[in-house]
């Protein structure tokens, strides 16, 4: 059983910053890319930010590059998502998924709330 915890999430004013961070468990978590997703209202999910299962690779969504940070601890079986700089447009629901091929996804997150104020 694979499980994917997220936390992290809540309401910050424009500006303001935030740590996701998404606990995995299950087996063999180091050997998986993992991604953050999120929905904001009205929209589809979208891609925010992927890392390679060794942390060297990055992959961000273009409207949040310089400004999130996607990282992960292999060891503690953790990833996170570093958010600076929020702003109202950011505002959704923040899923941290599984990647076992290309973009594949298997497995989501309960996902967290994040609500950027003006």
């Amino acid at each position: 059983q694979v499980l994917l915890v997220e936390s992290g999430g809540g309401l910050v004013q424009a500006g303001g910053s935030l740590r996701l961070s998404c606990a995995a468990s299950g087996p063999a978590f180091s050997t998986y890319q993992m991604g953050w997703f999120r929905r904001a209202p009205g929209k589809e999910r979208e891609f925010v930010a992927a890392i390679g299962w060794k942390g060297v690779n990055t992959y961000y969504q273009d409207s949040v590059k310089g400004r999130f940070a996607i990282s992960r601890d292999n060891a503690k079986n953790m990833v996170y998502l570093q958010m600076s700089s929020l702003k109202p447009e950011d505002t959704a629901v923040y899923y941290c998924a599984r990647d076992p091929r290309l973009g594949a996804y298997d497995y989501w997150g309960q996902g967290t709330q994040v609500t950027v104020s003006s």
